[in-house]
């Protein structure tokens, strides 16, 4: 049978591909294209167009700590998270570990591929059992031909993964510890005050994304809860003073 066939459907557990009954193929294609709708990259469409898309992916589930992509491997596919997280990491040969971005439902990576196909650049490891939809690069091509809409949302996006990248180069270069954590704090919440973060996030994690020791991450948040500007109850971080926070992220020269 195949990938489409009305009585099966492939899913994958780890790197083992398996084969499941799906007793109404109709409604799961509707809800991928109810939630393919959602993601930026094709919102724009109207909704034929964006079934068209939904007929063309399948589903992968990882188990947590799962490896779904590793640096080198080719990057034939584009992803979509629909349930779960994954983190996108470079790993030394020393084993350490740098986090260049964590991705939740509705985000996506590997936009790089549908345009040059070259090689991943980095890893991409579940951190939470996760789905996610598979959308393979020629497939891709051939459905956008005559699409521009999707291709000018495709410039949109990695001009706005551009311009993070920058972001984070340049706090990198030019703010102390506490303003990359502040960084990150805002980053990861909801706009006003005040809000909480919305991933909870570990210092181990924040560390890793700011570069800097769980322990240096912990002294900066204890500074910026002792100044007022965050709380902290049961791991949810709410920022209390934004504007104080976001001054913390400005270079201090």
């Amino acid at each position: 049978m195949g990938p489409h066939d009305p009585l099966e459907h492939m899913v994958t557990f780890g790197s083992t591909p398996r084969r499941i009954a799906t007793p109404n193929v109709s409604v799961s294609l509707e809800r991928v294209t109810d939630f393919l709708a959602t993601v930026p990259l094709f919102r724009e469409l109207p909704r034929a167009a964006v079934r068209g898309f939904a007929e063309l992916t399948r589903e992968q589930r990882f188990a947590k700590g799962a490896m779904i992509v590793s640096e080198g491997d080719p990057g034939d596919a584009l992803y979509v998270v629909r349930t779960g997280e994954v983190k996108v990491v470079l790993i030394g040969e020393d084993g350490r570990e740098v986090l260049l971005n964590l991705l939740g439902v509705g985000d996506h990576f590997g936009e790089l591929a549908l345009i040059d196909g070259r090689p991943r650049s980095a890893h991409v490891v579940s951190t939470k059992t996760s789905s996610l939809l598979v959308l393979r690069r020629a497939d891709f091509r051939r459905q956008v031909e005559g699409m521009p809409t999707v291709a000018w949302g495709l410039m949109v996006e990695l001009s706005r993964r551009l311009r993070l990248a920058d972001g984070t180069i340049g706090s990198l270069v030019m703010l102390d510890v506490p303003g990359r954590v502040a960084k990150v704090l805002l980053e990861h919440a909801a706009a006003g005050t005040p809000t909480a973060v919305v991933k909870q996030l570990t210092h181990q994690t924040i560390g890793q994304m700011v570069g800097a020791s769980r322990e240096t991450v912990s002294r900066a948040m204890a500074e910026f809860q002792e100044k007022g500007m965050i709380e902290v109850v049961r791991r949810v971080v709410t920022i209390t003073n934004r504007t104080a926070l976001e001054a913390r992220t400005r270079p201090r020269l």
